[in-house]
C-alpha cells in the first residue's frame, strides 16, 4: 500500500462505493420489510379486497351489509370496519389545537392492531362513539405534562373522551394519531346498501390455513345476498345474472405481506414499491460486483509487480499457504477499510437518500450487521483468496530468471473480468438513457388540459350538511373569489387532479353494456378553465335548463366502450337515472400521464345532488402578472370567511400531476447518479490495468521506437485490445438491458419504444471514455526517454 499510493486509493475508493450502494439498499430494504414485524396478529388478519369490474378494477373497499353475514362464519374470529384513509382534521382541547391524523374505526381496531398502551385498555379504548384514542405524541402535544385519560376533546364538531394513550412499537400500515368508534353510524345508514363500496375491512382468521374455504363462503353470501338481490331488481333469474355479470371476486390479502405484495393500495401508510426495491438491490448488488472485480483486476495485476518479491519469499522458505495467508490478509485490511470508508459515505449521503425515498433511514448497526459480516465475507472470499492464490502458484525460477512478464498466466482472466466491467458500464449507461427518455416523455405529454394558472384549493366544508346548502354555500364562495382582483375564473370539482380519490359509478347502456366510469362532478365553467376541448356535442351550460336535470357528458374512451360513434342525445341507465348524452369531452389525464385514461363521466352538482357531497376541491384560474398577490388575497378571505380553523390548503394543478410520477424521476435521477459511479469505478479500474499493462510494455515501446515506429502505430497497438473488449462487454450487455427495460416500461399505460438510439449513444459513450483513458497512458508512455529503458540491455 505505500508503495502503491495512487493505485491503492483507488481500489478503496472503488471497494467503498460498491459497499456503500450495497448499504443503502440494505437499508432501504430493512425498513420495507419491517412493516407489521411487531404485530403479533400479522398472520391472522387479512384485508379484503373486490374486483369491481371485468377488465380488472380492484378495489380495497366493501360494502356495509355484509359484515353481518361474514361475521358469523366459524373460521373467523373477528372482522373490523375502518376507513382506508386519514381523515385530517383538528382536534381542540381548552383553546389548544392540533391536525391529527384520524382512523374511524370499529371497537376492534385494537385487537388487530394491538399498539402498546400507556393509559387505558385496549379492551376500553374504542367502547362507544364517544370514545377517542391518542398516540403518545398526540397527547402530548394537546396536553403536555397532563394526565389524557378522561379528558374531553372536540374533533369533527362532536365531544370525545380520551379513553387510551398507545405507542406504536413499530413501522405500520395503520399509524395513526388518533382513533375514533364513529363508523357504526354510517354502517347503520347504509345497511342494505349492497352497491355502495365505501369501507375498508379486516378479517381476524383462527386459522390462516383455511383461507381458500374462508374465501368461498364469502362469495357464497355475496351470490345469495347481493347477486340475488340484483338479479331480482333486473327481473332475471340469478343463474342469468351470473351468466352475464359473473360470481363476485374477492382477494383476501394477509397484513404481513400487504406492504410490499398488496395488489390494491388499501392501507394509509401506503404500500411500498416491491419493483423499485428490487431495483435498488439489483443495481447495488451490480455495482459491488464491478467493484470486486475491479479489486481483483487490480489485485492480480499488481502482483506481476510482486512477483519477484514472491520468488525470494519462496526461496528463503515461505510455503504457498504462507503466501496466501499474507495476501488474505492485505485483502482483510483493504475490505475493512473500505467498509469504513463506506459507511462514512453513507452516514454523510443518508439525508440526500431520506429525501429522495421520503423516509427517515438512521444508521443502526444492529439492523444490519449481519448483512455487513456478509458483505464482508463475501468481498473476502471473491476478492481475497483468488488473487492470494494466483499469486502463491507463481513458479519460482521463471520469476527469479527475470522472464515472468512474458507469461499469458492470469491474463485471460484479467481480460475477462474487464469485459465483465464493460458490460456492467454499458448496462448503466443504456438502461439510464432509456429511463432519462421515459420520464422525460411524460413530463412533455399532452395532459389534455391545461393548469398551469390554476391552482386546486382544498375545500373543507362542514360534515352531514344537506347536499343544497353544500352547493349553494359554494356559489357563495364563489361569487366572492371572483371579486378578487387577478381571480379569472372559479369552479368546483367532485375529484382531484393528478390524484386517484375519485368516485367510480358503473352505467348501462343499451341493456346490454355495463361501463365502470368516474363520476366527474363540475359547476359550469371548469372544462373551460381547464382548457378541456370537446370532440362532439358541446358544453354543460347554465342557458339550458335541463343540464342541471338530466344531462351529462361522456368522454372518448367512454365513447369507445359505448360501441357508439355517434352518442349524442342517446340515453344512459346511471344508478336507475335516465340521462341524456349532451357532449363527448376528448380524452383528457386525470390521474397522471403514466397511468389509462379511465371512461368518465361529467355532470352538474345539481343533476346528482349528493355529487356535493364529494365537493371538496374549488379551482380558481389566476392571472400570472400578479399572481403572488392573488393568492395573498384569496388566502386572507379564505382563513377570515370560509374556514378559520386552518391555513389555506392549494397546490397548481400542473403540479399535481407533476406529483404522480415523481417516483419516477426519482428512478431517473438514481440511475443517473448510479451511472455515473460505476462509470467512475470502471475507468478506475481501466486506468489502473492500462498503466500496469503499458508499464509491462515499456522496453517494447523503447525497441519500437528506436526502430522507427511512430507514434500513432504505438498508440494504435496499445488500445486496440480495449477496444475490443469494450465491444465485447456493450453485446454481453445489450440484450439483458433491452429485456429489463422493456418490462420497465410495461409499468406504464403511456411509454416510449425502446430504439436502437440508447444503445447507440452508450456505446460511443463507453468507447469515447475507454479510448481517452486508455491513449492518455499510452501517450505519455510514447514520450518517454528510450534510453532509461534500454541501457541496461
Amino acid at each position: 500500500m505505500k508503495n502503491n499510493k495512487f493505485f491503492t486509493l483507488l481500489n478503496a475508493t472503488g471497494l467503498s462505493l460498491g459497499i456503500a450502494g450495497l448499504v443503502f439498499a440494505i437499508l432501504y430494504w430493512n425498513d420495507e420489510q419491517s412493516y407489521n414485524a411487531w404485530n403479533p396478529e400479522k398472520d391472522n388478519i387479512f384485508q379484503m379486497s373486490n374486483l369491481i369490474t371485468a377488465d380488472g378494477m380492484i378495489w380495497a373497499n366493501n360494502v356495509a351489509p355484509v359484515g353481518q353475514y361474514i361475521k358469523e362464519i366459524p373460521e373467523i374470529e373477528q372482522i373490523c370496519y375502518l376507513n382506508t384513509w386519514y381523515g385530517e382534521d383538528i382536534i381542540e382541547y381548552n383553546g389548544k389545537k392540533g391536525k391529527t391524523k384520524v382512523v374511524d374505526s370499529q371497537s376492534s381496531f385494537f385487537s388487530f392492531f394491538p399498539f402498546q398502551f400507556i393509559s387505558g385498555s385496549i379492551q376500553t379504548a374504542l367502547k362507544d362513539n364517544t370514545s377517542i384514542a391518542l398516540s403518545e405524541e398526540a397527547a402530548q402535544k394537546l396536553f403536555g405534562s397532563e394526565e389524557a385519560l378522561g379528558k374531553q376533546v372536540k374533533y369533527d364538531g362532536k365531544n370525545l373522551v380520551v379513553r387510551g394513550v398507545y405507542r406504536i412499537p413499530g413501522k405500520s400500515s395503520y399509524a395513526p394519531a388518533a382513533v375514533t368508534n364513529m363508523i357504526d353510524t354510517r354502517l347503520k345508514g347504509d345497511a342494505d346498501q349492497w352497491g355502495n363500496y365505501s369501507y375498508g375491512l379486516l378479517l381476524k382468521l383462527k386459522d390462516p390455513s383455511q383461507i381458500d374455504l374462508v374465501k368461498q363462503q364469502i362469495v357464497n353470501i355475496l351470490i345469495e345476498r347481493r347477486s340475488k338481490q340484483f338479479a331480482d331488481k333486473e327481473g332475471v333469474t340469478l343463474d342469468e345474472f351470473i351468466k352475464k355479470n359473473g360470481k363476485p371476486t374477492i382477494f383476501l390479502e394477509p397484513l404481513a405481506t400487504a406492504r410490499l405484495h398488496s395488489i390494491v393500495d388499501g392501507y394509509p401508510e401506503g404500500h411500498g414499491n416491491y419493483q423499485f426495491l428490487l431495483i435498488m438491490a439489483g443495481l447495488s448488488l451490480l455495482i459491488l460486483i464491478l467493484s470486486i472485480v475491479n479489486y481483483v483486476n487490480l489485485a492480480t495485476a499488481n502482483a506481476i509487480k510482486r512477483a519477484k518479491e514472491v520468488g525470494v519469499r519462496k526461496i528463503l522458505g515461505a510455503s504457498k499457504a504462507n503466501i496466501v495467508k499474507q495476501f488474505i490478509f492485505e485483502t482483510v485490511i483493504m475490505t475493512i477499510f473500505s467498509i469504513l470508508l463506506a459507511l462514512v459515505i453513507v452516514e454523510l449521503a443518508l439525508p440526500y437518500y431520506n429525501d429522495f425515498l421520503s423516509k427517515t433511514l438512521v444508521i443502526h448497526s444492529s439492523q444490519f450487521y449481519l448483512q455487513l459480516t456478509a458483505i464482508f465475507i463475501i468481498v473476502l472470499i471473491v476478492a481475497g483468496i483468488f488473487p492470494a492464490i494466483y499469486v502463491s502458484n507463481f513458479e519460482t525460477l521463471k520469476v527469479l530468471k527475470g522472464n515472468f512478464t512474458r507469461s499469458k498466466s492470469g491474463i485471460w482472466v484479467r481480460n475477462s473480468m474487464l469485459i465483465v466491467q464493460f458490460a456492467i458500464a454499458s448496462f448503466f449507461i443504456t438502461g439510464s438513457y432509456i429511463v432519462y427518455q421515459q420520464v422525460n416523455y411524460m413530463s412533455n405529454k399532452d395532459l389534455g388540459l391545461h393548469g398551469e394558472q390554476v391552482i386546486e384549493i382544498e375545500y373543507r366544508r362542514p360534515q352531514d350538511e344537506d347536499p343544497k346548502l353544500i352547493y349553494s354555500r359554494y356559489l357563495t364562495i364563489k361569487q366572492e373569489l371572483q371579486k378578487i382582483n387577478g381571480v379569472q375564473g372559479v369552479s368546483a370539482g367532485a375529484f382531484s387532479l393528478g390524484n386517484n380519490d375519485n368516485s367510480s359509478s358503473s352505467f348501462n347502456y343499451n341493456g346490454g353494456i355495463d361501463i365502470q366510469g368516474q363520476n366527474m362532478g363540475i359547476d359550469f365553467e371548469m372544462l373551460d378553465m381547464l382548457q378541456v376541448k370537446m370532440a362532439k356535442g358541446r358544453q354543460l351550460m347554465q342557458k339550458y335548463s335541463s343540464d342541471t336535470i338530466d344531462a351529462v357528458l361522456i368522454n372518448e374512451v367512454s365513447m369507445k366502450m359505448m360501441n357508439e360513434k355517434d352518442p349524442l342525445n342517446k340515453i344512459i341507465d346511471w344508478n336507475s337515472r335516465k340521462l341524456k348524452v349532451v357532449g363527448v369531452v376528448k380524452d383528457f389525464h386525470l390521474t397522471g400521464p403514466q397511468s389509462e385514461i379511465p371512461p368518465m363521466i361529467f355532470f352538474h352538482f345539481k343533476t346528482i345532488d349528493w355529487m356535493a357531497y364529494n365537493l371538496n376541491k374549488v379551482y380558481v384560474k389566476v392571472n400570472p402578472h400578479d399572481m403572488e398577490g392573488t393568492i395573498a388575497a384569496i388566502d386572507k378571505y379564505w382563513t377570515t370567511k370560509v374556514d378559520t380553523e386552518y391555513p389555506l390548503n392549494y397546490s397548481f394543478v400542473d403540479k399535481n400531476y407533476a406529483r404522480t410520477y415523481a417516483g419516477y424521476i426519482k428512478q431517473r435521477n438514481l440511475f443517473s447518479l448510479l451511472n455515473l459511479v460505476v462509470i467512475l469505478i470502471a475507468l478506475f479500474g481501466l486506468f489502473a490495468l492500462a498503466s500496469y499493462s503499458i508499464q509491462r510494455k515499456m522496453k517494447e515501446i523503447a525497441i519500437r521506437k528506436t526502430l522507427g515506429a511512430a507514434t500513432k502505430v504505438l498508440l494504435t497497438e496499445l488500445s486496440k485490445q480495449y477496444i475490443v473488449f469494450c465491444v465485447a462487454g456493450f453485446f454481453i450487455a445489450a440484450l439483458p438491458a433491452w429485456f429489463l427495460l422493456d418490462k420497465w416500461l410495461d409499468n406504464f399505460a403511456f411509454r416510449i419504444q425502446v430504439s436502437l438510439a440508447p444503445f447507440i449513444v452508450g456505446f460511443t459513450l463507453l468507447l469515447f471514455l475507454t479510448l481517452a483513458v486508455v491513449l492518455s497512458r499510452a501517450y505519455i508512455a510514447t514520450r518517454v526517454n528510450v534510453l532509461k529503458y534500454l541501457k541496461y540491455e
